[in-house]
């Protein structure tokens, strides 16, 4: 193509004014000219353009040609680069350190570099073509390593029909000067750990980090878990060091690096055991130390595949905005602490588009002010896809408060608006952003110090774009002004001195300027007609020269022109006068009061007054940012390492370790300086000498101290009410109390010290989240409660529709969808009202908000659960049908129905006339409905809440004519028990177990011990699936005379399809033989009918295998108080008395540290072992003896602290707390190396190693343990996940009885009198080649055993249909095809890059505008899922990721010490692999 056609102009170009809206006309006596234009003509649209940094030379890319052009007069004139063969250029990236150098990067191994700044463009060979990522080239920052830079290929070797590639990285120190060396083979990134100003630290200079993989491939795909993240500080020649980012071994899955502002973050896919395809991030500051970033909601805040965007961050902290509904549009925007690892809530609902970009942007330069867009119609767009309504909010301080933006009362002729701007709802402000740029570069403000300018409306909510105005704000956000009718683009020019806009939603001809910050506009001609496609000057805004670019119409195009036009605007004539010192005001930033002050100092700028009619002329001179510190106050301080947050206080989270220089004369009353608990935010300046010293060392006793290595300590706090509910956070350290006074307590440190919770109030509940470890909610006597939504942290006061129901229900009911909620209350019921009754409403954001959903109800809660996966919208209710009168005096005349409603109950379905109750359980919905007819009950069971079916019972055991109870289950089939008693006799019955789908229920086990409350001695063993401990009576016929039951113990290994006694120890624990020797000999313990918490469970979650129970060596179970304590370490199969009398227990650091405390009788010590009972050492905590009830510690058990609850006797009414920390106990860390067996502190252990059988559920699995005698501490580090080991062939165990089949003496499965067998399933399944006849046994659904013994077979018959044809017929009418097809997709997905969970870079907002050189406009962090898109999906990104690294887009503005610009992480997305 030839070069640019151009037209010129000079001053004789005519202007017209426009009319004066404000103060009349510019000041000053000097005759100005008019503007000056060039216009160049191109056949594309520029794919790419930028200014090389504070210099007059621009860059633009033609992708469809394939050519650049450069122009060294800031846009004037345009020529090709000659020196780059025609159509050769395929990305243009330019050097964002280095303002004299760009490369192109072509389709092969030759390339092309500039270092004077275009003129002219030398050649440089690489060992291969550019990998198809979005930034190929990542650059050291250090001006004097320039020339260090990587470039990432794409190596392919040619494999039978395709071929196998992988992405390298190499590196170069002299810019291409000499051919590049290789770095690091099969990667997806490399990137310098100095490549952002921002990112400070002392790490070496050459630190480069990588994420490879730990294993090569000879197909070029990899395991997600070899992927890692790699650094090296010699380039990898003989330093390959894997960061293991604090957690060791566990940390891979390494999906992508980015450094954003000034932190490195690594996101990674957590691939534990039993997750479900969340990632984590993990951040340093420093490079040394990598820490978890922790979310609140739990639950719902979880970072998925596709649901989270690393937004633009400040210095101060990370911006995160997390997808929580379940539209992929609507998210929520957190904000990290100094360090980034601990985010808040900062704003809900804000807009995301499907890319994952999000309406939300920082003014430039000006720190803590950010404006973001959100839905205020939120559940309708999730719920009807409704149309969304934004509405835009602003943040003066960080995102720690948002409110709506102001809007002007008068609109540009300067008649008043039509609405109140007083009522913020109705009428306020709304801006278009992120998710609809429609400009180059940042969206709303430039490096014009204040300036801030945007597209939008007035009212309730933003109007479309092209309904909208053109508004100004000169004071950062504060206040607005309508400066144009109909929507603009607009640049700022000169330090902001002038500003020009075009017409964006029609054809124009001219441009208009304004030289007084918006209050006087002019118009300039340039001559043609274009639709404006951007307007953008020099990156820091300090330019009078602009450049627009516009399409030109069919019509008006000439036929020896472009349709593309490039209009040089030139407004240095159009004031004569350069501004003196007189001309220019102080300008504070945030000038909002109390807003004034952030990180510990105010912001000004030296900024020309908006009246002088003069030009800044400091031409590539940005402007300098003042501070002024300002005296400290409470937010310039946080909490200091080793304190938590507690309300509004910072409270120790144990003692504190001192120097060994202090206290050391053993003293008692001997003094140290410690903490204050606060230190002042890193980076805050704030004056010390003029404010509070929070951080100032205060004077503590040594006995406050952390002991010495080896020390035990403890601490007393004595309640004044005895405590009614105790709740942990999980995988917290706080923990809640309320009191028969009720009031709450709170805890922060583990019961270490206490806090009551809003003195005076009545609390009549603590609720925790079921769904969400962080929240907790406190009930009053009134509508109010209060609720915490980070462990406590913080507390906030909302009102409940309606008072809490007295009626037994539930009050508050959860789903996993953290924010909405189902409240159940009273209304009506002051006095004896008569129309008592309780009402359900629910709400979508924690309770700001309410809808009716149900009244003269039972109970009403979500259909979903964490896995019943069903419509997230479903309520059910138990419903009275007579709707009138007081619910306190209805009965069985009044039936209860079971109401189903989709979309929040406003689609209702009758599900049952008349139910008893329904309950959720695993995947299972279960109801029992009520049969007056026959005055009976039946069981349903449904997966999905809408189909259900009835259960099928054995004879004799249908729930018409016994109560029941549903017990835990967690291998996929219900098991129930049901009550055979009758009458004055104590209750007991038989255990059923259902099969997969719930509908068939077959005896597992009869005579089971429960109590008259309906519990059930039954308990599963935590972490060993199918593992449950039960109690039967031995004399059903003597008790149901005598009504003394006595109780026997069984357990199953093998989920209820067989049950055999407990095997007694050979000894006592003092070595003594048993009384009880015959063969009718065996353990029995205390089972969950007798325990007053039924949180005490048998088992521990952190540490697999090791169970303790109180009990005794006989024939039947002895009283609780004639027991021993006894401890199992292989899931229940052999046993060992570990102390004598009955103790309460509880493990702590996943089993390093057991405690137990006797529970006959008040003592003063604790016992407790660190070799799983072989010794036990006692430990005296107080002179007085304290009854204790209970023992707990955080619901994990990895905490070396314990607290035990308990009574003092001489003030029974009270509650005595004590505090136990074994943490100084020692300061080994137990070391675990999965790699190397054998050679660290932990075991391989199976469940079968002390029995027979090799295999439980038809696998040999392997758990790693703490070897026993090991004294270390486990602590916080993750664990090793599960290993199976192979997949057994099947036995016996396997199996258990078909429907109506029962176990004889023999253990057979035999008819049961009088019943039939089911009807043969002729049904094929899949890919069944046979079908088989019923036996009498069916395998256990959870089993994963392989071949072997199949009881379950009975005679073999060939499937219909497909077995007619050979094998080799249907491959070639069915498979063959689609073999092809395939071969053709596993091509194109190998050299796209996909198959390794490719990661892309693409720069700014829009496809459109792309930005591949530090535009800190946007860091994103977020990734796409694959597995929605397909193989259409995997073409198109093979394409799309060729444009984009084709197309990186407009180099936008350059940033401040709050903006950052990180060129490597504008926008990193990720695609997980399956």
């Amino acid at each position: 193509m030839s070069a640019p056609k151009k037209e010129q102009s000079g001053c004789g170009w005519s202007h017209t004014s426009e009319g004066i809206r404000l103060n009349g006309a510019a000041r000053g006596t000097e005759y100005a000219q008019d503007p000056k234009h060039d216009v160049s003509y191109f056949d594309n649209s520029p794919a790419q353009l930028f200014f090389f940094d504070d210099t007059s030379s621009a860059v633009l890319h033609d992708v469809a040609e394939g050519n650049i052009y450069v122009s060294q007069d800031e846009g004037k004139s345009w020529e090709r680069a000659s020196d780059i063969p025609t159509g050769a250029a395929g990305m243009l990236i330019e050097h964002p350190f280095e303002n004299h150098y760009a490369f192109v990067l072509t389709g092969g191994t030759t390339h092309y570099r500039t270092d004077d700044r275009g003129r002219t463009w030398r050649q440089f060979e690489v060992p291969a073509a550019v990998s198809f990522i979005g930034n190929p080239l990542s650059f050291h920052s250090d001006p004097a390593k320039w020339g260090h830079i990587i470039y990432h290929g794409t190596v392919c070797e040619r494999v039978g029909w395709g071929e196998t590639c992988q992405d390298n990285a190499f590196y170069t120190t002299d810019a291409f000067d000499t051919t590049p060396k290789t770095l690091r083979p099969d990667i997806t990134r490399c990137q310098y750990a100095h490549s952002s100003k921002d990112f400070k630290h002392d790490a070496n200079e050459n630190l480069i980090y990588c994420v490879g993989f730990d294993a090569a491939s000879a197909t070029g795909s990899h395991s997600l878990s070899s992927s890692r993240l790699f650094s090296s500080t010699d380039y990898f020649q003989s330093e390959n060091k894997i960061e293991d980012l604090g957690i060791g071994r566990n940390a891979r899955g390494v999906m992508a690096f980015a450094i954003v502002s000034k932190f490195a973050v690594v996101a990674l896919k957590d691939l534990s055991p039993g997750n479900n395809g969340d990632m984590l991030l993990y951040v340093t500051v420093n490079t040394r130390e990598w820490a978890q970033a922790h979310f609140p909601h739990a639950s719902s805040a979880r970072l998925r595949e596709n649901a989270y965007t690393i937004v633009e961050s400040t210095i101060h902290s990370l911006a995160v905005d997390v997808m929580l509904q379940d539209q992929s549009t609507i998210g929520t925007l957190f904000v990290s602490n100094s360090n980034g690892t601990f985010f808040v809530e900062s704003l809900k609902d804000t807009n995301r588009n499907e890319f994952g970009f999000v309406d939300f942007e920082t003014i430039y330069g000006v720190e803590g002010v950010g404006i973001s867009n959100i839905i205020v119609n939120a559940q309708d767009v999730e719920r009807q896809r409704a149309p969304k309504r934004l509405r835009s909010m602003i943040t003066l301080d960080d995102g720690s408060s948002w409110s709506p933006i102001r809007a002007p009362s008068t609109d540009f002729d300067g008649a008043r608006i039509k609405c109140d701007p007083s009522d913020s709802d109705q009428c306020s402000l709304h801006l278009h952003s992120v998710t609809n740029s429609h400009n180059y570069g940042r969206i709303f403000s430039s490096p014009a110090p204040g300036l801030v300018m945007g597209v939008g409306s007035i009212g309730p909510y933003l109007l479309p774009y092209e309904e909208c105005d053109t508004f100004l704000s000169i004071d950062a956000g504060l206040s607005w002004n309508m400066i144009r009718r109909d929507a603009h683009k607009y640049e700022f020019g000169d330090q902001g001195s002038i500003i020009v806009a075009v017409n964006d939603e029609e054809s124009t001809n001219s441009v208009k300027y304004s030289t007084d910050m918006g209050k006087n506009w002019k118009t300039y001609d340039f001559g043609i007609n274009l639709r404006a496609r951007g307007l953008t000057t020099v990156s820091d805004s300090t330019s009078q020269k602009f450049i627009l670019v516009g399409q030109v119409s069919r019509q008006d195009q000439k036929s020896d022109q472009g349709r593309y036009a490039i209009v040089f605007l030139d407004f240095a004539a159009t004031r004569n006068r350069k501004c003196s010192d007189d001309d220019f005001e102080k300008w504070y930033a945030r000038s909002a009061r109390d807003k004034e002050c952030l990180m510990g100092h105010k912001q000004w700028y030296r900024r020309r007054k908006p009246d002088a009619n003069c030009y800044v002329g400091e031409k590539f001179n940005d402007p300098v940012e003042h501070e002024e510190n300002c005296a400290c106050e409470d937010a310039d301080f946080e909490c200091d390492y080793n304190f938590v947050r507690s309300g509004d206080k910072c409270v120790p989270s144990g003692p504190e370790s001192i120097p060994s220089t202090q206290c050391t004369t053993g003293n008692p009353t001997e003094s140290y300086l410690g903490s204050s608990g606060y230190r002042l935010i890193p980076g805050n300046t704030c004056d010390r000498s003029r404010g509070i010293k929070k951080d100032e060392p205060v004077s503590k006793k040594c006995s406050e101290a952390q002991p010495a290595e080896g020390e035990i300590i403890n601490q007393i706090f004595e309640f004044p009410a005895q405590i009614i509910q105790h709740h942990y956070f999980k995988q917290s350290s706080t923990i809640l109390v309320r009191l028969s006074d009720y009031s709450v307590w709170q805890s922060s440190n583990e019961g270490y010290s206490w806090d009551q919770l809003f003195e005076g109030e009545r609390f009549l509940a603590i609720y925790m989240h079921t769904h969400s470890s962080d929240r907790a909610y406190l009930l009053t006597d009134s509508r109010k409660f209060f609720y915490t939504t980070d462990t406590g942290r913080s507390w906030n006061q909302l009102n409940a529709p309606s008072p809490p129901n007295f009626f037994h229900a539930e009050v508050i009911r959860f789903q996993p969808r953290s924010d909405y909620i189902i409240w159940t209350g009273n209304v009506g019921c002051e006095g004896m009202g008569d129309h008592c009754h309780a009402e359900a409403q629910y709400s979508w954001n924690n309770g700001r908000d309410w809808k009716f959903v149900e009244n003269y109800v039972v109970n009403c809660q979500w259909a979903r659960d964490s896995e019943l996966l069903i419509d997230p919208t479903q309520i059910m209710c138990e419903s009275y049908l007579n709707k009138q009168g007081s619910q306190r005096f209805f009965g069985r005349n009044n039936p209860l129905q079971l109401i189903s409603g989709t979309d929040y109950f406003s689609q209702k379905t009758k599900l049952f006339d008349r139910v008893v109750g329904f309950t959720k359980f695993s995947e299972f919905l279960i109801v029992a409905e009520d049969l007056p007819a026959t005055n009976s009950l039946d069981l349903q069971v449904s997966l999905d809440g809408r189909t259900f079916a009835a259960g099928q019972f054995p004879q004799g055991m249908h729930p018409e004519t016994h109560t029941y109870t549903i017990l835990e289950s967690s291998t996929m089939s219900i098991f129930l028990h049901m009550t055979m008693t009758t009458g004055p006799s104590p209750p007991w019955g038989n255990i059923l177990k259902s099969n997969s789908n719930g509908t068939y229920f077959g005896l597992s086990l009869d005579n089971v011990n429960r109590n008259n409350d309906g519990y059930v001695d039954f308990e599963k063993l935590i972490g060993l699936d199918g593992i449950a401990i039960v109690n039967i009576v031995a004399n059903p016929q003597e008790a149901t005379i005598s009504g003394r039951k006595l109780l026997q113990t069984r357990i199953t290994h093998n989920d209820g399809g067989s049950w055999r006694p407990l095997s007694p120890p050979p000894s006592d624990s003092v070595g003594q033989k048993y009384d009880c020797t015959s063969t009718s000999c065996a353990l029995h313990i205390h089972g969950y009918t007798e325990r007053p918490d039924a949180r005490a469970t048998y088992s521990s979650p952190s540490v697999v295998g090791v169970v303790m129970a109180v009990g005794n060596v006989g024939e039947v179970l002895a009283p609780y108080t004639d027991s021993d304590t006894f401890l199992s370490r292989d899931g229940g199969f052999t046993w060992e008395e570990v102390h004598k009398d009955a103790h309460l227990w509880e493990f702590g650091d996943s089993g390093s540290i057991i405690v137990i405390v006797n529970d006959e009788e008040p003592t003063d010590h604790v016992l407790f072992t660190i070799d799983e009972g072989i010794t036990w050492r006692q430990y005296q905590f107080s002179q007085e003896k304290i009854r204790i009830r209970s023992i707990v510690t955080v619901p994990e058990d990895t905490s070396r602290k314990f607290t035990l609850l308990g009574q003092s006797p001489r003030s029974p009414s009270s509650s005595i707390v004590i505090h136990i920390d074994f943490t100084s106990l020692t300061h080994k860390q137990c070391t675990l190396n999965i790699e190397d067996p054998g050679h660290d502190d932990f075991e391989l252990w199976s469940p079968s190693e002390e029995r027979n059988e090799a295999c439980l559920f038809g696998r040999q699995t392997l758990y790693h343990r703490r070897v026993r005698n090991t004294n270390c501490a486990v602590g916080h580090q993750p664990k090793a996940e599960e290993k199976i080991v192979r997949y057994c062939a099947c036995t016996q165990e396997d199996f258990e009885c078909e429907f109506n089949y029962v176990r004889n003496t023999a253990g057979e499965c035999v008819l049961a009198s009088g019943m039939q067998p089911l009807a043969d399933d002729d049904t094929c399944r899949g890919d069944d080649d046979y079908w088989y006849e019923r036996t009498a046994y069916r395998k256990i659904f959870y089993s994963s055993c392989e071949g072997g013994q199949r009881l379950d077979r009975g005679t073999r018959h060939l499937c219909p249909g497909v077995k007619g044809h050979s094998a080799w017929f249907w491959f070639f009418v069915l498979i063959f095809p689609f073999g092809i097809t395939a071969l053709i997709a596993f091509w194109w997905y190998r050299n796209s890059g996909r198959a390794r969970g490719t990661i892309r870079l693409p720069g700014d907002y829009q496809a459109m505008y792309r930005s591949a050189s530090g535009s800190g406009a946007l860091s994103t962090l977020a990734s796409v899922p694959w597995f929605l898109l397909g193989l259409a999906g995997i073409a198109w990104e093979y394409v799309a990721s060729t444009a984009e690294s084709m197309s990186l887009g407009f180099r936008s503005r350059r940033g401040y010490r709050d903006i950052p610009v990180d060129e490597d992480a504008q926008i990193l997305r990720f695609e997980d692999e399956e």
